[in-house]
C-alpha cells in the first residue's frame, strides 16, 4: 500500500518519460541523449537510470533540463556467467532507482534500451500494476552479439532469443535503428509492423557543419586515419592496429598515423599491442571524446575507418560512426557489412576481404586517390544533410510516443508551446496537435 500510494503520488506529474540504459553512462551514450533531450524539447519530463562510469560518477544531476539517476556499475562480464551476474546486478540498481524516479517526478512511459534484453521485468511491473506504458528501444540485436562474442548458439543463446521475444510481446511499441532490425521485430519479436519506428542513430548536424579541424591531432604526419567508436572485441579496432601495421612496417608508410578515439574493454590490450607491434608512434589513442572536440577531431582526418568485422550483428546493424563520417565530410573503408553499405553508400570504400591485409592496403589506396576522396566527402555530406539528419529522426520518436499515449503527446505540445510563446513573446497555438 505504501509504494503503491508512492508511485501514484509521483504519478500525479503527468508527461513523465523514464529511460532505462544499462551499458553506457549517459550523457556519454550517443543515441540515449539525443533521443532524451528531444523528448524533454517536446514538454516530456524526462529521467534517465544509466551505470555511472569514466568522467560520470555524480549518483544525480539534471543536464539541460534531463534528470539523471546513475548506480554502481558491477564487474564487467568476461563470460556468460559473469554477464548474467553483471547484468542482474544492474536489474537491482534499475529497479530500485525507479521507484525513486516514480516518487519524485512520475511518468507515464517507460522507454527500455538494451542490450540485455531483461529490463522488461522492471516494465512488466509498471505496466500490469500502474498502466504505464512501455516501448523498447533496440539498439543491438542480444542474441547475435552474445554469438558473436562466444562463438556460439548454446543454452545461453536460446535464453537471450527467449528474453527478446518476451521483451518484444510485453512492449506497446519498439523502436529500430534501421529497416533490418524493423523487420526482425516484425518476424521474431512479433511486433505488429505499424507498433515499429525506425530512429535511426545520427548526429546532430549542427555540431559538425561548424566543426574546425583540430590540426594538432595530426602531429607531423602526411596523413591521418580516423577511428570512432566503441573498443569492445567485436568492434574490430585489433583489425586496425594490426593493419597499420602492415601500413608503417610491410608497406614501409611512416607518414601515416592513426587517430582512434573512444574506449571500452579492449582498449589497454590493444594499446599494449601497438607497443609490440613498434607502431606505437603511428597510432594514438585519444581516449574518450566529447562535445565540440569529437568533430574537431574527426574534421582533422583524411579518411575514416570501419573496422568491424562481418559477423552475425555487425552486417545487420547501422553504426553511428558511419552517419558521423558522413556529417563531417569524411571518405571512409568498411568491410563488406549489408546494413552498413546501404546507410553508406557512395561515400565509403569497401573491403572485399575482411583481414588487416586488405585493409591496410586499401587504406593507403584511398590516401593516394584524392579525387576519389573529394567525390565521396561530396557524396556523403550531401547524403547525410538530405536523408541523415536527427530533426527528421526526431519526428519519428515524436510519432512513436504520440501512438503510445495520444493524449499525453497533445498535453506536452501545448505546454511545449506556451513555453515557446512565452520565451519568443508571439501567440502558441494550444491545440497543437
Amino acid at each position: 500500500m505504501v509504494l503503491s500510494a508512492s508511485i501514484s503520488a509521483g504519478a500525479d506529474a503527468t508527461g513523465g518519460v523514464l529511460i532505462i540504459v544499462e551499458n553506457l553512462p549517459v550523457p556519454a551514450d550517443r543515441r540515449v541523449w539525443p533521443e532524451a533531450t528531444a523528448l524533454h524539447q517536446a514538454g516530456y519530463t524526462v529521467s534517465v537510470i544509466c551505470p555511472k562510469g569514466k568522467g560520470y560518477d555524480k549518483a544525480y544531476e539534471q543536464i539541460d533540463g534531463v534528470h539523471i539517476y546513475r548506480h554502481p556499475r558491477g564487474v564487467e562480464g568476461s563470460g556468460a556467467v559473469t554477464y548474467l551476474l553483471e547484468y542482474t546486478v544492474a536489474l537491482f540498481w534499475e529497479f530500485v532507482l525507479s521507484l525513486k524516479v516514480a516518487h519524485r517526478h512520475g511518468f507515464d512511459i517507460l522507454h527500455a534500451c538494451n542490450p540485455p534484453d531483461l529490463i522488461f521485468l522492471i516494465a512488466i511491473f509498471y505496466k500490469f500494476f500502474f498502466g504505464k506504458k512501455f516501448l523498447f528501444d533496440q539498439h543491438d540485436p542480444a542474441p547475435e552479439l552474445y554469438e558473436v562474442k562466444f562463438g556460439r548458439q548454446d543454452f545461453f543463446y536460446h535464453l537471450l532469443l527467449l528474453l527478446e521475444r518476451w521483451t518484444f510481446r510485453s512492449a506497446d511499441g519498439s523502436l529500430a535503428t534501421n529497416p533490418t532490425l524493423k523487420q526482425q521485430a516484425v518476424e521474431r519479436g512479433g511486433m505488429p509492423p505499424d507498433r515499429v519506428w525506425i530512429v535511426r542513430s545520427v548526429p546532430d548536424l549542427g555540431r559538425f557543419r561548424q566543426a574546425k579541424p583540430d590540426l594538432s591531432v595530426r602531429r607531423s604526419f602526411r596523413y591521418l586515419v580516423g577511428y570512432v567508436g566503441m573498443i569492445a572485441e567485436q568492434d574490430g579496432v585489433d583489425l586496425l592496429v594490426k593493419a597499420m601495421e602492415r601500413i608503417v612496417k610491410r608497406l614501409h608508410r611512416t607518414d601515416i598515423a592513426c587517430l582512434i578515439i573512444g574506449d571500452g574493454p579492449e582498449a589497454g590490450r590493444l594499446r599494449t599491442l601497438t607497443g609490440e607491434l613498434g607502431i606505437a608512434d603511428n597510432v594514438e589513442f585519444a581516449g574518450f571524446i566529447t562535445g565540440d572536440a569529437l568533430p574537431a577531431m574527426l574534421a582533422a582526418c583524411d579518411i575514416g575507418v570501419v573496422p568491424d568485422p562481418p559477423n552475425a550483428c555487425n552486417v545487420i546493424m547501422s553504426m553511428i560512426k558511419v552517419f558521423e563520417y558522413m556529417a563531417i565530410g569524411l571518405p571512409f573503408v568498411l568491410f563488406d557489412l549489408p546494413q552498413a553499405r546501404d546507410d553508406a553508400g557512395d561515400a565509403a570504400l569497401v573491403v572485399a576481404e575482411p583481414t588487416p591485409q586488405a585493409l591496410g592496403e586499401e587504406i593507403v589506396a584511398l590516401l593516394e586517390d584524392e579525387a576519389g576522396r573529394e567525390r565521396m566527402r561530396n557524396y556523403g555530406r550531401e547524403r547525410a544533410y538530405g536523408e541523415f539528419q536527427w530533426e527528421l529522426e526526431k519526428h519519428s520518436l515524436l510519432a512513436a510516443y504520440a501512438r503510445l499515449a495520444p493524449s499525453l503527446a497533445h498535453d506536452n505540445a501545448a505546454r511545449s508551446a506556451r513555453a515557446h510563446e512565452r520565451k519568443a513573446g508571439t501567440p502558441a497555438d494550444t491545440d497543437a496537435p
